[in-house]
């Protein structure tokens, strides 16, 4: 199943088409995509029974961000080796947690809004999870996830680094620097969830490209590490880490410039496709 929202709009969307899940279900179901991630298990099993060859057509920028308000967005950092290396940073014992905050999400074809300073990319594999939980086991974590879908954790570097004390939270969390979508996909739409393709193009350029089984810590390993300390709840967001290639670990280092177009993609979850301004 693919979930996501169009003009804000809970939907399920098939190829080229799409159902509106309140009007399909009568009102059983929101238009909100945050009150249908509430009721998750329900919602599922009556997407089972609709029929997406009667639905309507729709275009990529009819899509917006498909879990737009959640209550906790966790990052991981350093979740690659090749990443680490390239940041000159030790790889952590336990996963580097730090957080994006909502107010920082955006769409699948929004734009992004750089701020002064130095803006780079970092696609990412997310989480979205489905169900309350804690203290959940690796073995059990993926029945508390929603789905998976492709992440953007835009960095303002100098913000994020500077000092003693860095900050990380907020040099990644400016208005727009967390596009989203384009929807969430269940973990039964994969062969493999824990190893697809995951790449970001700048400019038509390849800058990003490696397999999501080459995380260090892979999702259900963060859901248990996570779950172990937070209540998990329907909607939250595990930004999973992101691959080498980074424009602060180029030589020399290299920045997003307005006018600029990033596409993020995962294989078998599609793409985001973002211009800077």
């Amino acid at each position: 199943m693919r979930f996501g929202a169009r003009h804000g709009r809970s939907c399920l969307i098939g190829e080229g088409c799409y159902l509106d899940v309140q009007d399909t279900s009568a009102g059983e179901f929101s238009e909100d995509p945050m009150e249908v991630l509430e009721r998750w298990s329900s919602f599922r099993e009556w997407a089972r029974s609709q029929d997406l060859a009667e639905g309507l057509p729709y275009q990529d920028r009819d899509l917006t961000c498909p879990v737009p308000a959640p209550g906790q967005i966790f990052a991981i950092g350093l979740n690659y080796r090749d990443h680490a290396v390239e940041s000159s940073m030790e790889i952590p014992d336990n996963p580097m947690v730090f957080t994006k905050y909502p107010s920082s999400l955006t769409g699948p074809r929004g734009d992004i809004h750089l701020v002064p300073g130095s803006c780079d990319w970092e696609v990412e594999m997310v989480a979205v999870i489905g169900e309350r939980a804690r203290n959940v086991s690796e073995d059990d974590a993926s029945q508390v996830l929603a789905g998976l879908t492709v992440g953007q954790d835009v960095s303002e570097r100098e913000l994020q680094l500077q000092g003693t004390n860095p900050q990380f939270s907020l040099g990644k969390s400016h208005r727009t620097f967390a596009p989203l979508g384009p929807c969430v996909v269940t973990l039964d739409e994969f062969d493999n969830p824990w190893d697809l393709g995951i790449r970001c193009e700048l400019n038509n350029v390849v800058v990003q490209e490696a397999r999501t089984s080459q995380l260090l810590n892979g999702v259900p390993a963060l859901v248990s590490y996570l779950s172990g300390v937070c209540e998990l709840r329907p909607g939250d967001l595990v930004f999973t880490g992101t691959p080498s290639g980074v424009g602060l670990g180029r030589t020399p280092p290299q920045y997003l410039d307005a006018g600029d177009v990033l596409v993020s993609t995962i294989d078998g979850i599609g793409s985001l496709v973002n211009q800077c301004v």
